[in-house]
C-alpha cells in the first residue's frame, strides 16, 4: 500500500450495525487531531466500499444479527473482502472486530470473515456480571504496534460485551484486558484490526487509536 495522501475517503459501514454516526463523528475528530484532510462518509454501497482509502465497520448486538445485516445488503460483503484483500486498511468495532474471527456461537454458529484464528463465545467470567459494562484497563501484548504508538501503560477502554473471542493466535493480540481471565481488546493481522471495545466512546485513547489507524500504514496479509 502506498503512504496515506493528505486527503482520505473514509467508509463507515452501513448495515444496520449501531453507532454509525458516532463512529463517523469520532473519525472526522481524529482527522482533525492528527492534521488529515478526510471525507468520512456512512455507506453501504459496495463501490464505495471498493474505491475508499479506509473502512471502518462498527457493530453492536448479537454476532449472527450484524451478519446477517451484512448478507442482506447485495455484494457489501463481498466488496469489503475485495478491497481489504486488496491491502486497503480495515478497523473493526466491537462485533465488528468480532465478525473478524471464523465464527460466532451466538445464537447458533455463524461464520465470521476468517480473517483471524479462533472463535466469539459466551465470556467465562465467574463471579462478574454480564455484559462486561464499563472501562477496563489496556494490557499491550509484548512488541510496539502502529495502533497503540502513544498509548500509556494505563490506558483504558470502554467495553460493552457478553462474548468474547478465545482460541486466537498470541501473534493477532494487539492488547487484551483482564475481566475473569485474559480477554482479547485489540487485535490485528496484515492491514485487517479491530478493537472489541468502543473507540468512538473511549475519548482520549479511543481518539488516539484512531488517529493511529488514519495514518498506518501496514502490509497486506499476514501478521502485522
Amino acid at each position: 500500500m502506498p503512504a496515506p495522501s493528505l486527503t482520505q475517503s473514509i467508509v463507515v459501514i452501513d448495515y444496520n450495525g449501531g453507532n454509525l454516526a458516532s463512529a463517523a463523528r469520532a473519525l472526522t475528530r481524529a482527522a482533525q487531531d492528527c492534521g488529515l484532510a478526510a471525507t468520512v462518509t456512512i455507506t453501504a454501497d459496495p463501490q464505495a466500499v471498493r474505491d475508499a482509502d479506509r473502512i471502518v465497520l462498527p457493530g453492536q448486538g448479537a454476532f449472527a444479527d450484524c451478519a446477517a445485516g451484512l448478507a442482506a445488503r447485495p455484494g457489501l460483503r463481498d466488496a469489503i473482502v475485495a478491497a481489504t484483500d486488496a491491502g486497503t486498511p480495515f478497523l473493526g468495532i466491537c462485533v465488528g472486530m468480532q465478525l473478524m474471527a471464523e465464527r460466532g456461537r451466538e445464537h447458533g454458529v455463524t461464520p465470521g470473515f476468517g480473517w483471524i484464528a479462533g472463535e466469539i463465545a459466551l465470556m467465562d467470567a465467574p463471579n462478574l456480571r454480564l455484559p462486561q459494562m464499563g472501562w477496563n484497563e489496556l494490557a499491550f501484548t509484548p512488541g510496539a504496534h502502529p495502533l497503540t504508538d502513544g498509548l500509556e501503560a494505563d490506558a483504558h477502554g470502554y467495553f460493552v460485551h457478553s462474548f468474547a473471542l478465545r482460541g486466537y493466535d498470541p501473534a493477532d493480540m494487539v492488547a487484551t484486558t483482564d475481566y475473569g481471565g485474559t480477554v482479547p481488546a485489540i487485535v490485528a493481522r496484515g492491514n485487517r484490526a479491530g478493537t472489541q471495545f468502543h473507540v468512538e466512546k473511549s475519548q482520549k485513547v479511543g481518539l488516539r487509536i484512531l488517529s493511529n489507524f488514519l495514518r498506518w500504514t501496514p502490509m497486506p496479509g499476514g501478521p502485522s
